[in-house]
């Protein structure tokens, strides 16, 4: 078993976020990991991401308060807003967005895979 606590999990940055605190909870620094790794991030009102898309399916689980995610894939855009405990998989090739258009912080989770 690896545990990671809150408390020692790593911070770290990716380009393209804004007003976002990641913390990685399980794999790459944070641990091993044969598969997968998983993130929590904290968007503050008005925070998120630009749209980017990567080769990589990912995963995003809220957690707390309402993340405004878009998805972008052979030109067709869908929004829909993500509540606590709603998820939402971004097919590889997909762009997305992700946004805070609430008045308190948002927390979400992501699970994508390892890179190979």
């Amino acid at each position: 078993m690896h545990v990671v606590p809150i408390t020692k999990a790593p911070f770290y940055t990716a380009p393209g976020h804004m007003q976002m605190l990641m913390q990685r909870l399980q794999g790459m620094e944070a641990g091993p990991s044969d598969t997968v790794w998983i993130g929590c991030s904290v968007l503050e009102p008005g925070g998120g991401t630009t749209m980017a898309a990567s080769d990589l399916e990912k995963f995003y689980v809220c957690v707390e308060g309402v993340v405004q995610v878009t998805g972008e894939l052979d030109g067709q855009q869908q929004t829909t807003d993500l509540h606590p405990l709603d998820s939402c998989r971004i097919a590889p090739g997909e762009g997305r967005q992700l946004f805070n258009p609430g008045k308190t912080p948002a927390r979400v989770l992501l699970i994508m895979p390892n890179r190979v």
